[in-house]
């Protein structure tokens, strides 16, 4: 009897701990699946009351619509391609960076380590009067280059590499001098094969952090046909609204974060490995 007592007490945490999780879950994704639901809803279906929570007749409509809405496919061509660049300039210039904090010797080292990561707690808002200055300077206003080129540097990817690369046995690196191997070799043949785990938790988290920019684009950016999607869903959400075709607004913003989604349905195992910071890596 008292076994079956421990056994049934040992259950009741797991059940109450998989309940509360599905609770959460469901929380979470609500907004999302109700979106997706009046996304197919004409304006009557959606402005019902009580709310209408099944499917409606209007799916192909709306979702045509949006597509072909205000030049969507190139625009979503557009963040992809921005969003691919950052993401892997980023990750090479952490990981080059964090190879040097590392792995070499130089005056103030401690020092300028400490000041990179004093600038996650700068505000991206506050740089964004001089960016907009320097780009006006360098003549790249409403160019390919000034959505790239400002954020190719990252203060959370050279601190998940330095981590990383600090729990790597120094005798590594000791063996590949011995061998003759330069620090770039170093780099390409023993760190990024230990390394995949945290190149993708870092490109998932600056993939969808691009993806989502709205300020610096709609400043940067004047031109229709350079621009990132997340600008062009506010001119299809007004047109949307003005015309009492809600159903399309939302159509367009979920078909805007199916990049996103994909991109965390491939990288989010190394995601959660990529945290694991361990020496046995």
């Amino acid at each position: 009897m008292r076994s079956m007592t421990m056994r049934s007490s040992r259950r009741r945490p797991k059940y109450f701990s998989h309940i509360t999780l599905i609770i959460l879950c469901f929380i979470v994704g609500f907004p999302m699946v109700f979106s997706i639901i009046k996304s197919t809803q004409n304006l009557g279906q959606i402005m019902a009351y009580p709310p209408n929570l099944m499917f409606g007749d209007r799916l192909i409509e709306n979702y045509s619509a949006a597509w072909n809405s205000n030049n969507f496919v190139r625009l979503m061509g557009n963040t992809i391609l921005v969003a691919v660049c950052v993401t892997l300039g980023k990750t090479i210039t952490s990981m080059l960076a964090a190879t040097a904090f590392v792995y070499f010797r130089f005056p103030l080292r401690s020092f300028l380590f400490i000041f990179v990561i004093l600038t996650l707690m700068m505000p991206t808002d506050i740089l964004v009067v001089a960016l907009y200055r320097l780009m006006g300077d360098l003549g790249w206003t409403n160019q390919f280059q000034a959505l790239v080129a400002p954020f190719l540097a990252s203060a959370t990817g050279t601190l998940l590499f330095r981590q990383h690369f600090m729990n790597i046995p120094s005798e590594l690196a000791d063996a590949a001098q011995i061998d003759g191997a330069g620090p770039l070799q170093y780099l390409r043949n023993v760190l990024i094969p230990l390394s995949w785990n945290v190149i993708g938790a870092l490109g998932m988290i600056q993939f969808i952090g691009v993806w989502n920019q709205y300020l610096w684009p709609l400043l940067i950016i004047n031109d229709n046909q350079r621009q990132l999607v997340q600008v062009a869903l506010k001119g299809i959400t007004i047109n949307a609204l003005d015309q009492g075709n809600w159903g399309v607004a939302l159509a367009a913003a979920v078909i805007a974060s199916i990049p996103p989604l994909i991109v965390f349905l491939v990288l989010q195992e190394s995601f959660l490995r990529g945290f694991a910071l361990t020496r046995d890596k």
